[in-house]
């Protein structure tokens, strides 16, 4: 598999206080990998420096064979093939298809015949079509969340990544959202990652999984070998229930 990131000696503090310490990783194209670990672990933070939304405090990023880090950030059509969606998305106060659309027009691109079938039909795959003339801060948190994911999948980028996509989300917004995280990857090119507490979503949408524990990356691998057997008595601890999540 080809890696999309490459991290090395990666550190981020905040005020002097150390968030984040990983030696190495990597995510490659065509996979979902799957990031967990308790609350306060570093994981939003990795997503922000992933996206190059912050600069690492030492370390060096390397993004499709480029090396970003010490300063140097990557061009802005770079930082388009990447994109976050948080799990408290912002809407804006207009209608859910302005909203979904807004990426392609901040862009410059038209929105009419073959572009505008396909934002029709990927509102319909999410569920939304009875919902786009609705104002989004109207949506309930199911919608909202769908509706969030459906604006970061407009403009098809190559990497995906989510932060607790289908947190306290009902049984049918989780279905809608992982089938189309699960139909999404299927696409050439693409690369997923997702934060998530929730150990029975690692187990149907990872390819890899990987444990942050104190901002150090503890384990990772396939999924079968990680649930099942793994190698770290922390990792154990975790799946298990003993390590709070």
């Amino acid at each position: 598999m080809k890696p999309v990131y490459t991290i090395a000696n990666l550190r981020k503090k905040y005020q002097n206080k150390e968030v984040l310490n990983i030696d190495n990783m990597q995510l490659y194209q065509g996979e979902i990998f799957g990031l967990m670990g308790p609350s306060g672990a570093g994981k939003s933070t990795l997503l922000r420096l992933l996206d190059f939304l912050e600069e690492p405090t030492a370390g060096v990023i390397e993004f499709k064979g480029e090396r970003f880090g010490n300063g140097r950030e990557p061009e802005l059509k770079q930082k388009r093939k990447i994109t976050t969606v948080f799990q408290r998305s912002a809407l804006l106060r207009t209608s859910l298809w302005n909203n979904v659309v807004y990426p392609l027009k901040l862009r410059g691109e038209e929105i009419n015949g073959e572009k505008k079938e396909e934002i029709e039909k990927l509102l319909e795959q999410m569920g939304l079509t009875e919902f786009k003339d609705q104002r989004a801060d109207k949506l309930s948190g199911g919608e909202t969340q769908r509706a969030a994911l459906a604006r970061a999948l407009v403009f098809e980028p190559e990497v995906l990544l989510l932060d607790e996509p289908t947190s306290n989300l009902d049984p049918t917004n989780i279905g809608i959202i992982e089938e189309m995280i699960k139909q999404y990857i299927k696409k050439e090119n693409k690369m997923i990652l997702v934060v998530t507490h929730n150990i029975f979503q690692a187990r149907r949408l990872a390819d890899r999984v990987g444990l942050l524990h104190q901002g150090q990356l503890v384990e990772t691998g396939e999924k079968k070998s990680f649930f099942n057997s793994p190698e770290q008595e922390l990792t154990a601890k975790f799946l298990s229930g003993e390590l709070v999540h």
